[in-house]
């Protein structure tokens, strides 16, 4: 199956050349974040990263995203406190809606999910005019996006930005700066089915900056530099277990259980390991998965069974759960969320490089 993967790329790659993949260009510039490989990298830690580094700088910021395995259609605003809001719109883009505090808009065709937020800060009067969406269909229809004249506005004055969380293969959109999140792992793996990779090592060609995890960077550095184009820059990111407040309880007395539902569960054990949070059991379900009322009766079952505390859990699950599945867990005990974040080691180098090119 590896090599029909292989020449579907190398067919698409093909079609791009002659042209018949139509590019679509929004009116403001577009800061792609993705990887090489289908998960697990550190996109969304990225993504929230970069918007945490832009808007205390005076940058208007949202994320466009799919929106992977959401429940609902079209173009849609995400409504972070919504019931249901991981169902309709998807895990990845609510938790980076909790932690950011921008907007975040979802939707199959990234384009247009950019026009609606263009549209929408457009109607904020706090927020300066320099871009004026148009089409026949309105916002969600066939809308192109068309910059004001030099009278009415200037890039320098108006700073407003997009933000594509998983954007790299989405390449019939646009962008400024392509950022590729890449780890040890992806270096060494094969492309899918029988790895994880989504392409090759010499799409990194195409990427503005890569970004490397600051306890692998000596590693790796010299051999991704190497499959980098000139001009390309490097950034490392340090990455933190936000630990609950009470965090001693987590190493003491008897232990949680842990459960996740993301692409590379063995990362998320090391670091409760290496931050002292001794598990009493661990339980993984397939990346996104989406939690049932069984799945929460399960898990309290096998946690009564062990003597558990109660669990430790991430937030993109965390977002999945409803209010009547967190009170079931909490029959056992506390449910504490662990959050990844992500800081750039060199935060004023990172907005240097960004503001050079959009």
């Amino acid at each position: 199956m590896v090599p029909l993967y292989a020449a579907g790329l190398a067919v698409k790659d093909g079609l791009r050349a002659v042209g018949v993949f139509k590019v679509k260009r929004l009116a403001w510039p577009v800061v792609s974040v993705g990887s090489l490989s289908a998960g697990g990298a550190g996109k969304t830690p990225v993504v929230i990263a970069l918007a945490d580094l832009l808007r205390p700088r005076g940058w208007n910021v949202d994320v466009l995203s799919r929106g992977y395995g959401r429940g609902g259609s079209g173009v849609a605003r995400v409504d972070a406190g919504a019931e249901d809001a991981a169902r309709r719109f998807g895990d990845e883009p609510v938790v980076i809606a909790r932690y950011t505090r921008v907007p975040v808009w979802v939707g199959g065709e990234r384009f247009l999910a950019g026009v609606a937020a263009e549209a929408d800060q457009c109607a904020d009067k706090s927020v300066p005019q320099r871009l004026k969406p148009q089409g026949r269909e309105g916002v969600y229809g066939t809308a192109e996006a068309v910059p004001l004249s030099e009278t009415e506005g200037s890039r320098e004055s108006l700073r407003c930005v997009h933000l594509l969380d998983d954007g790299f293969q989405h390449r019939r959109l646009a962008r400024a700066v392509d950022v590729v999140v890449v780890t040890a792992e992806d270096l060494d793996d094969g492309l899918l089915p029988a790895g994880n990779r989504r392409e090759g090592l010499g799409a990194l060609r195409r990427a503005d900056v890569i970004v490397l995890r600051e306890e692998e960077r000596n590693g790796v550095e010299a051999r991704v530099r190497g499959l980098m184009r000139e001009g390309a820059v490097v950034w490392s990111v340090r990455r933190r277990l936000m630990l609950p407040v009470a965090a001693e309880r987590l190493s003491s007395g008897p232990r949680p259980v842990a459960f996740c539902a993301i692409a590379r569960p063995e990362g998320f054990w090391a670091m409760l390991k290496e931050a002292g949070c001794d598990v009493v059991e661990k339980v993984e379900f397939g990346d996104h998965h989406a939690y049932s009322v069984g799945d929460v009766d399960s898990l309290v079952e096998r946690a009564k069974g062990c003597n558990a505390s109660g669990f430790l859990t991430t937030a993109k699950d965390h977002v999945k759960l409803s209010r009547a599945m967190m009170d079931r867990l909490r029959e056992v005990g506390p449910v504490d969320v662990l959050k990844l974040e992500a800081r750039f080691v060199d935060e004023a180098g990172v907005v240097r490089d960004l503001e050079a090119r959009i």
